[in-house]
């Protein structure tokens, strides 16, 4: 199972998309506060649509206290459009944690530049700022997937 991390997520619709995809994949949603809103928001629900009760889903009350209660459990996949490897290019194990960044900042640059080596960016063309937040985890998610031979979908 891979574990997707949203660190202070801000747009409600994005989160329960990326929702809806965890469950569809078995994969396990962290959600790292502050949020920029309430996860039982309407708008939340609506994006993860009938899904939401079967999503597993853990919150943490800030990025100090997931990275300790889950440290030693796999590896952490920064995605950032700052980091230097393609994502593509990672070496993706079962149990791994993709770690996203807010919509309008990202991730803390200290987790980036302090962790080069598992720090993974989405190629992109445009002069853009980024993708959209869940067009990139399910880009990431499904590569993750694919390299471990999709252990959690037939």
């Amino acid at each position: 199972m891979f574990n997707i991390v949203l660190v202070e997520p801000e747009i409600p619709g994005n989160t329960g998309n990326i929702a809806r995809t965890c469950v569809v994949t078995g994969s396990r949603l962290h959600l790292v506060e502050p949020m920029g809103f309430s996860i039982d928001e309407k708008q939340v629900r609506r994006a993860g649509l009938d899904y939401w009760d079967k999503l597993d889903l853990t919150v943490y009350r800030d990025l100090d206290t997931f990275r300790e209660e889950n440290k030693c459990k796999g590896t952490f996949w920064y995605f950032s459009t700052k980091a230097g490897k393609v994502f593509s290019e990672a070496d993706f194990k079962d149990g791994d944690f993709l770690v996203f960044g807010k919509e309008s900042a990202g991730l803390p640059e200290y987790l980036v530049y302090g962790n080069p080596e598992h720090a993974v960016r989405i190629p992109m063309g445009a002069e853009l700022r980024s993708l959209n937040l869940a067009n990139s985890v399910a880009i990431g998610l499904y590569e993750a997937l694919r390299q471990a031979g999709y252990p959690t979908l037939h």
